[in-house]
Order: C-alpha cells, then sequence, then structure tokens
C-alpha cells in the first residue's frame, strides 16, 4: 500500500470517526429533547384533565359511582367539559380504576384500553406517578399515569398517552441525513486527500528518482530540486542534497587517489624499466662470446652495482610511502630539537664536506615527533637543498605558539612557479632529464612522514634568491621527558 493511499485512509477515517461521534451526540440530544417535550407536554394536559374531573367523588364516599356509570362508557356521556373535549381531542385519555380496570374511553370499549404494567400500577396505588412506552398494536405510545386525588384519598388512574410515530419517523430521518451526509463527506474527504497526498510526497518522489538516477550513472553532481517550505521533507531534501554534496566529495577523493594510484603504478613501472633494462643488457654483454676484455667487464660489473643500488634507493622510497599511505603509526613522543638537528647537520656535513651547513636552535626547545622519521625529513631536505644551490644551508628551530618551526633554507636559484605547485607529486622532477639522479620521491615522502606526526610542510621560493621549507610540529610540553 502506498504511503498516498495510506495517507488518504487515514484522513478519511479520521473524519468518518468524528463525523460519527457528532452524529451520535447530535442524535442523542435531539431524542433526549423530544421526549422531555413529550413528557412535559403529556403532564401538562394531565394537569387540566385532573381539575376537569376533581368534581367525581371517591367511591368511598359514593358507594356505588362506578357500577352506576357501568363502566366502561363513553367520553362524551363521563363530561361535557370543554377543557376536557379539546385536549382528548389532542392526547389519548383513559380513565381507569385502583384495580386497573377501563371506567371511560372515547368510545366506552374494552378494546380501547391502554397497556399498564404491574409494577407500574402498586406505584399509582400507591399515590405516585407512572411512566411507560408500550406498543398498541403497532403503534409505540408514551404514556402518562397520574393518580387522581380526592380529599386526599386516589380515587381513580388518569392515562394521558401520545404516539412516538411522529417523533420516530423525525429521528429516523434525522438518521438517515446524517448518515448519508457523513458518507458523502467522507467520500469527498477522500477524494480531496488523494489530490493533496499526492502533492506532498512529490519531494520524496524526486529523492528516490535522483538516488535512481546517481546509482545507475555515478552522478553525484545531481541534487533534488525542492523549493516547498522548509517542513519535514523540505530538511529531508536539504539533508539529502548536504550528502550527495559530502559523497561527491568523497568520489572524487577516492577517484583522485585511484588515478594517482595508477600514476603511481605507471610511474614506477617505468622507473624500474630503466636500470631493470641497463642490468639486463649489462648481463648480456657479460654472456657473449668470446668473453669481453677484463677492463670492459670490470665497467659493466661498476654499471651493475650501480643499477642495483638505484634499485634499492628506489624500493626503499616507495615502501617508505607505502607505509605512510597505509597509514603507519609512529612512535610519537616529546624529542629535544637541539641534540637531533646538531646530529643531522653533522651527517650532512659528512655528504658535502666543502659546503656550509649551520644549525640554530634554542637548547631547551622540543617537539612531539618521531625521531626516526623527523630526522629521515630533515636530511632530505638538506640533501635538496645542497643539490640544487651552491652557498650556505641554514637549518633553524624557532618557537610559535603551541608549535615549533623548523626551517631549511638555501640561497640557490630557486624554484619556478610553474614547478613550485608540483614538487610534492610523487616522480615529479621538474626540467631535469630522466638520466639526472633521484626519483623525484624525496619532497613526496617528506610530506607524508611530516603528515603522519599531525604536522605541515610548506615551500616558499624566490627565483635567484633561494628556497625555504618550513616543517609545523607541535611542541612538546615542558613537563614531559624529553628524549634526545
Amino acid at each position: 500500500m502506498s504511503i498516498r493511499l495510506r495517507l488518504s485512509l487515514l484522513y478519511s477515517a479520521i473524519l468518518a470517526l468524528t463525523l460519527a461521534a457528532f452524529g451520535i451526540v447530535l442524535y442523542t440530544t435531539q431524542a433526549q429533547n423530544t421526549y422531555a417535550a413529550l413528557q412535559r407536554d403529556l403532564s401538562q394536559s394531565a394537569a387540566l384533565l385532573a381539575r376537569s374531573l376533581a368534581h367525581i367523588p371517591p367511591p368511598q364516599a359514593s358507594p356505588g359511582i362506578w357500577e352506576a356509570i357501568a363502566p366502561p362508557v363513553p367520553m362524551d356521556v363521563f363530561t361535557g367539559d370543554p377543557a376536557f373535549r379539546d385536549l382528548r381531542e389532542r392526547e389519548i385519555v383513559r380513565l381507569l380504576s385502583l384495580q386497573g380496570e377501563l371506567l371511560v374511553s372515547p368510545f366506552g370499549q374494552a378494546s380501547d384500553a391502554l397497556p399498564l404494567s404491574a409494577e407500574g400500577l402498586a406505584a399509582l396505588q400507591s399515590g405516585a406517578e407512572w411512566w411507560e412506552t408500550a406498543f398498541r398494536g403497532e403503534e409505540r405510545l408514551l404514556i402518562y399515569n397520574q393518580p387522581l386525588l380526592a380529599n386526599g384519598a386516589t380515587t381513580a388512574i388518569l392515562q394521558v398517552a401520545r404516539p412516538l410515530t411522529e417523533r420516530d419517523r423525525s429521528l429516523a430521518a434525522l438518521a438517515r441525513t446524517l448518515l448519508i451526509a457523513s458518507l458523502l463527506t467522507t467520500l469527498a474527504a477522500f477524494g480531496i486527500g488523494w489530490i493533496f497526498s499526492g502533492t506532498a510526497p512529490r519531494p520524496i518522489h524526486r529523492i528516490t528518482q535522483t538516488a535512481q538516477a546517481i546509482g545507475r550513472e555515478s552522478d553525484f553532481t545531481r541534487r533534488v530540486d525542492h523549493t516547498g517550505p522548509n517542513d519535514e521533507i523540505g530538511q529531508l531534501a536539504t539533508t539529502f542534497n548536504a550528502m550527495l554534496s559530502r559523497l561527491q566529495d568523497a568520489y572524487a577523493r577516492v577517484s583522485h587517489a585511484l588515478q594517482q594510484q595508477r600514476d603511481f603504478v605507471a610511474d614506477v613501472s617505468h622507473e624500474l624499466r630503466t636500470p631493470l633494462t641497463t642490468l639486463r643488457g649489462n648481463l648480456d654483454l657479460l654472456r657473449r662470446q668470446p668473453p669481453l676484455p677484463a677492463e670492459e667487464q670490470a665497467d659493466i660489473l661498476t654499471d651493475l652495482v650501480d643499477e642495483s643500488d638505484r634499485l634499492v634507493r628506489l624500493v626503499n622510497d616507495l615502501l617508505v610511502l607505502a607505509r605512510a599511505d597505509a597509514g603507519r603509526s609512529l612512535a610519537l613522543e616529546p624529542l629535544a630539537i637541539h641534540p637531533l638537528l646538531e646530529e643531522v647537520c653533522r651527517q650532512a656535513q659528512v655528504l658535502a664536506p666543502k659546503r656550509q651547513v649551520t644549525c640554530q636552535v634554542a637548547p631547551q626547545l622540543a617537539i612531539h615527533a618521531d625521531r626516526d622519521a623527523i630526522k629521515q625529513v630533515l636530511l632530505i631536505l638538506l640533501d635538496n637543498a645542497l643539490k640544487h644551490s651552491s652557498g650556505p644551508v641554514e637549518l633553524s628551530a624557532v618557537p610559535q605558539g603551541a608549535h615549533t618551526l623548523l626551517t631549511v633554507c638555501d640561497h640557490g636559484p630557486g624554484i619556478p612557479p610553474e614547478v613550485l605547485e608540483h614538487v610534492f607529486d610523487r616522480f615529479y622532477r621538474g626540467a631535469e632529464t630522466p638520466a639526472s639522479p633521484g626519483f623525484g620521491l624525496g619532497l613526496s615522502i617528506a610530506r607524508a612522514l611530516v603528515q603522519a606526526q599531525g604536522g605541515a610542510i610548506e615551500i616558499h621560493s624566490a627565483l635567484d634568491q633561494g628556497t625555504t621549507v618550513t616543517l609545523r610540529l607541535q611542541t612538546a610540553s615542558p613537563p614531559n621527558p624529553i628524549h634526545p
């Protein structure tokens, strides 16, 4: 069952129950009011009739009076009171003895008698009035029974009745009217509810269509077009669009990562192909017959060692990147910067004995970092600075708020702007030829290691002025133990 149909049925059911409750209350109120009006009319008529019959003496005072009348007798013979005649034309009037026998009727016939229960007769004999609803043939009557008193004694019983046919007919007509009106109103409500419930779920239908289209086409640029009020459905559409935006960003990142992975694999294949081709060619030369001279064999063996070393470095670099991409956890701890930077400067000086490498750092400065990872990053940066510049290289560390800035600065030719934006890309070597040393992985490794420690790395360069690489790392709290 669709939401539209359920909503329409719900509207109709609520309205039907409401109309049913209203109809029951209205019908009950009308029935009670008409019944009370009949009772009031019968009571007033009975009071007037009782005054007209007040001259009739009780049986104890005039023995044999009822026998003389020879009941039942016609009402015209019994009394000629004009008021009495007017009332009996409007009401059904009977006069009974204390034993419940018919004394006076319109035509003086025993068949004119009205019903009276034994319980009612007992109540009347004790002087109480009695209301009774009974059938006479197919006609339903409301009967009011009142004792007639003379000198404080009950002499007879007065019955005044009125048919309930008209009242019952009016109530039945009212019930039919209420029923028909309720049915028509419920049907109209169902139709109106069906129309309006068809408009309410349209945003949900659009959301469903958008989700299906995204599933078919993988197009996360789609959005739900909702211009309605900011109700629950509007909030749903807004939330769905926000979710699509996040999915689009995630999909773009995943696509970019996959493309990087493909590019990475292609680059690795290219970088491996050259030394492997060289190794294979040199091995083929060594297998030639007749054998090459000893000097040529020595040169080939030297090339084999160089290319092997080149492969080892490449594999090690790739292993570092793979571990960084896999989210390898580093041992972060409070680390004293001064002894670390002095050690890095000594090792860099060994690599370039003729170059000047200076170190400036406060003795008590410390950072949260992995010692081996930071050392590797600094050596990469120093190696690049020494390769691409001819002047002194400066290594320094200064505090800045909750962070510490580690800086490697050279005074070389600088990096062109079009190259600077790609320096962190893997296997990117700028204008260098493929035969130049290095694989274009150093800065990629440095960035991955720094980010794994919660830090950041930035490069600023100006042509003919030099390049500055800055590491931003968290400063260690003074109370923590510091490891050199």
